[in-house]
């Protein structure tokens, strides 16, 4: 019997041992899992490609049928694809500023209160404040190689013509090789002009009432019921001719002015030249990337494509089936490839974060001289660049990291474009600044599934500086409410922008004011279609009330803060115009031209 209980015991402790040495190997593969996790999310690549006027239907992964791109699909196959994507603004300067700093641009004064809300020149004073921490500063304090490749469009200079106060390089960024602006029609000789049409609206008054007055000062004088004196009139005169005399000579020479390509302080090519462009940038992206495949870094690729003056090059120039636009964004995909192959070539696709999305949607009212169709797709949604309607700031977002984020899987809920500031500040090991308001939420719990609700409960669409519209997602609830406080007057009225003006206005005669707001249900109706009312919804003035009160709560936390898009710091102020060798010889050079296209090779 001793024996028998012995042998028990034996057996008992022989089974504890296993059972204990299986849990220890638990608890050590569980570590090491949690390590290997640690590991994967600290301080990856980071790629963020955005595109210019993309409309989200223009993408083979949003729905698209005709126009190929294979390599941004490829993104969402191997990632995630966002569908509520949200621009924090429907226009270029405002959008870029809150996506490289996580704020509302209204935070940092780069929201017009006047109708232009973006900068025209690259001689303008205004731009991204000093003060305003962007995610590359942040990178490049933890040992990131940081580079803009691409449009800038935030600013240049301040004071003098080489204090680049607003620069790429003021901001963090190591590396800069693009444009300081933008890419306009006038920009490409034979694309028409952005600015003819509205300076001849807006000149016509001032030349009438100046014609008028020198009309009636001269009758005046020959009737002799008053006196000019001619010093007076010879004063009034020159400040007339030399005003005009400047504004000849700077659109005739716009180009040459606004339309240049620079590598870090330096004008390399003036004015753009759009042969072989996008290879020239992809080029310069493949080398920053070879150059840190032993470094942690943060490309910033921000495309020309598909803004207008629409360009391609030869190797895709007709081969689309939709004009221009469509062989531009086909070639904008190649770059995608280009990109992400030499991730692959350099086994750094497992180590690197890589972000697609637009600035804004589509710009519907792009039309050539020709009438050929030079704007975008924005799918379903309403309108598009410029005003507040789905079309204008539902943009892509995809998002691939292999072994982090789920291959293949799609989330609807609403997101924006703020969101990539803490979520790669986070990544790389960086602290948020505590000393200002970040708009913008960690994205990874929701692309690791940790959790399945956004944090955005509510989102603020602003219209250049105006309160337009906002969003509230209920935590309890799968609607997605969003309020109009003013609408855009479309031109035509049954059309679906403003074709008669080119781009949507904010304020005055260009919008109409909804009291009580329209209120649409998104979960629902996507399209913007039927306005709820009282009788439709029932809990119509509840929602109002609620948002109302977040609309309080959200103005309570802003701070006044100088303009940067007020006028005087829009208008173009010659002393801070960059040239690369001087206004006498048209500010011409190219040190570009020595260097060899990027091979393209087609599949």
């Amino acid at each position: 019997m001793c024996l028998t209980r012995i042998v028990t015991i034996h057996t008992s402790l022989n089974s504890f041992r296993k059972k204990m040495g299986l849990l220890l190997l638990l608890i050590i593969c569980h570590c090491a899992v949690n390590s290997i996790k640690t590991h994967s999310v600290s301080k990856p690549n980071i790629i963020l490609l955005m595109a210019d006027d993309l409309g989200i239907g223009d993408l083979g992964c949003y729905g698209n049928k005709t126009l190929r791109t294979p390599n941004i699909d490829r993104l969402a196959e191997e990632g995630v694809t966002l569908t509520q994507h949200i621009a924090a603004a429907p226009l270029c300067t405002p959008s870029r500023a809150a996506f490289l700093t996580g704020r509302y641009p209204i935070r940092s004064g780069m929201a017009a209160f006047s109708r232009v809300g973006v900068f025209l020149f690259s001689a303008s004073s205004g731009g991204l404040p000093s003060e305003e921490i962007t995610f590359s500063k942040l990178l490049k304090q933890k040992g990131y190689a940081t580079a803009l490749i691409g449009k800038w469009h935030l600013g240049m200079n301040c004071e003098s013509s080489n204090d680049f106060c607003h620069h790429p390089r003021s901001h963090g960024f190591d590396y800069f090789y693009g444009l300081p602006v933008t890419n306009f029609r006038d920009c490409k000789p034979g694309q028409g002009s952005v600015f003819l049409k509205g300076v001849q609206k807006d000149l016509v008054i001032p030349v009438q009432i100046t014609g008028i007055a020198l009309v009636s000062l001269a009758v005046v004088q020959y009737i002799g019921l008053f006196k000019v004196p001619f010093k007076a009139l010879g004063y009034f005169l020159l400040i007339i001719t030399i005003s005009l005399v400047v504004l000849i000579f700077f659109f005739y020479h716009f180009r040459q002015l606004n339309c240049f390509l620079m590598r870090d302080h330096r004008i390399i090519q003036q004015p753009l030249s759009y042969e072989n462009l996008t290879q020239r940038l992809t080029k310069e992206a493949m080398k920053f990337i070879e150059r840190n495949t032993d470094t942690p870094f943060l490309l910033f690729l921000s495309y020309l494509h598909v803004h207008t003056a629409l360009y391609a090059s030869e190797n895709f120039k007709g081969k689309s089936k939709h004009g221009l636009y469509g062989d531009a964004v086909e070639e904008m995909d190649w770059s995608v490839g280009q990109v992400l192959d030499v991730l692959e070539k350099h086994q750094l696709g497992d180590k690197t974060l890589v972000y697609f999305t637009s600035d804004q949607g589509a710009h519907v009212e792009e039309i050539s001289s020709a009438g050929e169709v030079h704007g975008g797709y924005n799918g379903i949604y309403k309108g598009g660049k410029s005003t507040n309607w789905e079309g204008g700031i539902r943009v892509p977002g995809l998002l691939r990291w292999p072994g982090v984020v789920q291959a293949g899987a799609y989330i609807d809920e609403p997101t924006s474009n703020m969101d990539i500031f803490p979520t790669i500040v986070k990544l790389a090991g960086a602290q948020l600044p505590s000393d200002r308001i970040i708009d913008g939420h960690d994205l990874l719990p929701l692309l690791q599934g940790e959790v399945t609700q956004s944090k955005h409960e509510f989102l603020f669409h602003y219209c250049n500086a105006y309160l337009n519209a906002v969003r509230w997602h209920p935590g309890n609830s799968e609607s997605i409410w969003k309020v109009f406080f003013f609408t855009p007057n479309f031109s035509p009225e049954d059309s679906n922008g403003c074709y008669d003006s080119h781009v949507c206005f904010c304020h005055g005669g260009f919008i109409t004011r909804h009291d009580p707001p329209l209120l649409f249900d998104l979960s629902r109706d996507p399209e913007e279609k039927e306005p709820l009312t009282p009788e439709t919804e029932s809990r119509f003035y509840e929602i109002i009330r609620v948002i109302q009160q977040a609309v309080d709560n959200h103005t309570k936390s802003l701070h006044a803060v100088p303009n940067q898009l007020s006028w005087d710091n829009l208008l173009w102020k010659p002393w801070l115009q960059l040239c690369c060798s001087s206004l006498f010889q048209s500010c011409y050079c190219d040190y570009e031209s020595g260097g060899g296209p990027l091979q393209v090779h087609l599949g």
